[in-house]
């Protein structure tokens, strides 16, 4: 049988077609096998961890078999309880597969410290941006006699004055004396001012 004859019989075409579908049935299989391997389409639903310790995330993800792992303790939130989750990654609500690992944040266990700015002889509306800077509050504001208006004199908390550089917890609350921009003379003062007339400062011209 000559090559053109056996391309063109039955027998070739019948060789072609079940050659065709063993290849099909073989790629079904593989990707229905790489399917059931990778838990396509079983995907877990990322749980809300904020406000539980450790303990309580472990137990929580454990039953979803899922993972997790510490990467950072953040600033102190009076919002949280302390050593709790404040932020997760995957968020809420994410879809992955058996296995992943949940990244973490905790909460810190209290405020660190920071140093107290040097607001001395600044003005008020310098020193309450500088204090929310470095993650202080505004306390009770007092006005004294001084000549410069609304420059702060003294700082002072818990009823304690404190020196620039003073170590306290973040978000501390600093009281400010200021001064009001008026100049009381006592008498000693007052008799020490002396007292001129126009004939004393202006010399007489001839």
């Amino acid at each position: 049988m000559s090559l053109r004859k056996y391309l063109t019989s039955k027998v070739f075409v019948a060789q072609v077609l079940a050659a065709l579908a063993i290849v099909a049935a073989v790629a079904f299989l593989f990707f229905h096998w790489i399917t059931f391997i990778t838990n396509h389409g079983d995907e877990i639903t990322v749980p809300n961890l904020a406000k539980m310790n450790p303990e309580q995330v472990e137990q929580k993800l454990d039953e979803l078999d899922l993972d997790y792992e510490i990467i950072d303790t953040v600033d102190y939130n009076p919002n949280f309880p302390k050593l709790t989750v404040v932020q997760q990654e995957p968020t809420i609500g994410s879809k992955v597969k058996g296995g992943r690992t949940i990244y973490i944040k905790l909460n810190a266990s209290t405020f660190k410290m920071v140093a107290v700015p040097d607001l001395i002889e600044k003005t008020y509306r310098q020193a309450v941006p500088t204090l929310k800077a470095v993650g202080l509050q505004e306390g009770t504001v007092k006005y004294v006699p001084y000549i410069g208006k609304d420059m702060v004199l003294e700082m002072w908390m818990n009823g304690n004055k404190i020196k620039p550089g003073t170590k306290v917890l973040k978000s501390s609350k600093i009281d400010l004396v200021l001064g009001d921009g008026k100049v009381v003379f006592n008498e000693t003062e007052l008799d020490s001012i002396p007292n001129q007339t126009p004939t004393d400062t202006i010399p007489n011209e001839q």
